[in-house]
């Protein structure tokens, strides 16, 4: 389950800005992306949130950083094994979807596509339009969707489940939790 203990324990390795491209803001917005897909999708909502959390936390730069996604799996394994967090299938989704989040694929078991979906429906952060075509699902290329997260990527939004979910304070500029 996604607490802000968990949060917290992601971020004391997290080595980029807080408040960077790839930082809480866009978390968040995966976040709440997946929440919005998974309604449509029926995808395993834990997953999804999870993946938001994990897909980017390993990453050592904002530019190419080819092993970033299975670091982040690697993560979600030692942060979610054990203690009965997540079943081994439900883990190994968690894992499937951080480590080839990156590679354009978009084809996959609905959970993974949905975690897929929703970190790409964030590209226009980086000034890059989703391409329907690109995205895995058809909640996903709804284009309501599409122009529902364009605006919240294009103005790097910071989502209220910031301070309202995970008590974290984050505006422009400030890159302490």
């Amino acid at each position: 389950m996604l607490t802000p203990a968990l949060l917290q324990e992601i971020l004391q390795g997290y080595l980029l800005p807080l408040d960077g491209i790839h930082g809480l803001g866009h978390w968040a917005r995966v976040l709440e992306n997946g929440r919005r897909l998974a309604r449509v999708t029926k995808a395993d909502l834990e997953v999804v949130e999870l993946f938001a959390v994990f897909h980017d936390a390993c990453r050592r730069n904002d530019d190419r950083d080819p092993g970033h996604g299975a670091r982040g799996a690697k993560l979600a394994h030692e942060s979610m094994v054990g203690e009965g967090r997540l079943s081994p299938k439900r883990l190994q989704l968690l894992e499937q979807a951080c480590q080839l989040h990156a590679r354009g694929l978009r084809e996959a078991d609905i959970t993974v596509q949905t975690c897929w979906d929703s970190d790409r429906l964030d590209l226009l952060r980086v000034g890059t339009l989703p391409e329907p075509g690109s995205l895995c699902t058809d909640a996903a290329r709804s284009p309501s969707m599409i122009a529902w997260a364009n605006s919240r990527a294009r103005s790097r939004e910071f989502p209220r489940l910031l301070i309202e979910e995970w008590g974290v304070r984050l505006p422009r500029g400030d890159a302490a939790p």
